[in-house]
């Protein structure tokens, strides 16, 4: 009986302490800022065809975007479907009010047909993925 108690109350403490949190002494860091005043990542053009090309050919377009929210946007990370097209995105955090651009960058070696390349970019905002895409036509 003894060991069954015991045993409850060790299981007790442990869930406790897994499920307890650290506070931050009311400094809102980038990952805890409230929704109301999370940035908000608004794009111009969400997608962009760019037409037919040739197999071979580069074509790069600007995603542009403004933080229309309340607190600066960080982006972590952008990331394409396939390694044929590549996405570079500001480092340094995009002030409310402030424009940037994702520049996407597509190589059409190997490619044919349609095409339709997915660009998922990650920040503090809520929710923390957006998507663009980047559409086209690779011919002979």
């Amino acid at each position: 009986m003894k060991k069954l108690i015991l045993c409850t109350m060790v299981a007790g403490m442990l869930f406790s302490a897994c499920n307890s949190s650290t506070k931050t002494g009311g400094a809102a860091t980038a990952d805890n800022v409230s929704a109301t005043n999370a940035p908000v990542m608004k794009f111009e053009k969400e997608s962009h065809d760019f037409g037919k090309i040739k197999t071979g050919d580069k074509v790069t377009y600007e995603f542009k975007f403004t933080n229309t929210g309340k607190s600066p946007l960080i982006i972590k990370d952008a990331i394409a479907t396939c390694g044929c097209t590549k996405p570079e995105a500001p480092k340094t955090p995009i002030q409310p009010g402030a424009d940037g651009v994702i520049k996407v960058t597509f190589s059409s070696i190997g490619k044919m047909g349609l095409q339709d390349k997915q660009i998922t970019v990650t920040a503090n905002t809520n929710p923390a993925q957006t998507m663009v895409h980047l559409i086209g036509e690779v011919t002979n």
